[in-house]
């Protein structure tokens, strides 16, 4: 009899903790979903606040920091999920925003360089068939395409430098240096990222421009060509980096089985190591080509400015102008159409880079598939 009691006074006291528990559960989640209801609406505030200039934003944004506080200090855990996914949220939202905003201010000049194709009206197609660059004859007339192969040329060269030579040094870093070598070279490859364009631009306007024109014989200063190196050499840290991560990432199994099956070092680098990181070097040299697409201030400081498409085609010791340096150099004076049609040119490089970022990322993951063994 005293054991059932005993029994039942166990049963009683676990189901007033389970109680207890509960209670204090739904107080927690209460707690939690005000100060999250809170840290949200004061978010969203700052955020419409900033986008109406309201003289509030302020007022908002300490609602949303207060909130943050009390929830690390209370919910931390949850506190934390809660605020990396409003970064990440925010952050795709600013993307959008950006895009949406260069394409309104674009849209004047899409529509008055409309054309007919099939009977159909494009807009902004005169801009990218015609190649004539002139904001102060009537009609005016804003084409693309002077730019657009300024950029390609440069692109192309930059690639050519940034490529070969990022891969190799990767390369030598992950495979051949000695640590005390690797522990050297490698930061002051990185060192080369933190130098501002505007010194790869000076340096390159200052003593490759000369250079070039008494060498070459030629008119003025500016070259494709040697645009196309510094830039190239200013995206080298970038296709060191992303180069060497991927070749670190080959198992080392698979170069322990090639070693033992009697190849020399050189012929594992070339039979294994690269082709199992072909993908992520490839993505390091796109990473690469994005940098080169989108550099300004050394394309502007090295060009003649000039809305030009060089004869012949494949001509790159003279340089004219490239989507960036069109932009640094004529938004500050640019008034109405002129300054829809450099919105249009920030387009145009806003898709190129996002393809390639885009195409790296996919090939980098299929880089990781690949070597998971998952294909």
């Amino acid at each position: 009899m005293g054991t059932t009691d005993d029994a039942t006074d166990w049963q009683r006291h676990a189901n007033r903790r389970l109680a207890t528990a509960r209670e204090f559960v739904a107080e927690t989640e209460t707690d939690a979903l005000a100060a999250g209801l809170v840290g949200v609406l004061g978010l969203l505030g700052g955020f419409v606040g900033f986008l109406v200039t309201s003289q509030y934003t302020s007022v908002a944004v300490a609602a949303f920091l207060a909130a943050v506080g009390y929830g690390w200090v209370r919910h931390r855990e949850l506190t934390a999920r809660a605020v990396t996914l409003a970064m990440t949220v925010s952050t795709s939202l600013i993307l959008v925003l950006i895009l949406a905003f260069i394409v309104l201010e674009a849209l004047p000049a899409l529509r008055y360089e409309s054309g007919e194709l099939l009977g159909v009206s494009v807009p902004g197609l005169r801009m990218f068939t015609g190649t004539d660059w002139n904001p102060a004859t009537n009609p005016k007339r804003f084409s693309m395409l002077p730019m657009i192969h300024g950029t390609v040329l440069v692109t192309i060269v930059a690639t050519l430098v940034a490529g070969p030579l990022g891969v190799a040094a990767a390369l030598f870093l992950s495979e051949i240096a000695p640590p005390r070598v690797r522990e050297f070279v490698k930061p002051g490859v990185e060192i080369l990222a933190g130098i501002p364009s505007i010194v790869y631009g000076f340096l390159g306007f200052a003593i490759l421009g000369p250079w070039v024109s008494d060498q070459f014989d030629l008119v003025g200063q500016g070259t494709y060509l040697f645009v196309g190196i510094v830039v190239g050499l200013m995206a080298l840290p970038t296709v060191v980096s992303v180069a060497e991560d991927a070749i670190d990432s080959v198992p080392e199994s698979m170069k322990s089985g090639s070693l033992a099956m009697g190849t020399t070092d050189w012929q594992t680098m070339t039979a294994i190591t690269i082709p199992a990181a072909f993908s992520g070097v490839s993505a390091a040299v796109l990473l690469g080509v994005g940098r080169a697409i989108g550099e300004t201030m050394a394309a502007t400081v090295m060009l003649r400015n000039e809305p030009t498409i060089a004869e012949p085609l494949y001509n790159v010791f003279y340089g004219f102008e490239t989507l960036t340096s069109v932009i640094a150099n004529k938004y500050g004076s640019a008034t109405g159409l002129q300054e829809s049609a450099l919105f249009v040119a920030g387009i145009v490089l806003f898709v190129s880079v996002l393809a390639l970022s885009i195409g790296s990322q996919l090939i980098e993951a299929h880089m990781h598939r690949k070597l998971g063994g998952s294909e």
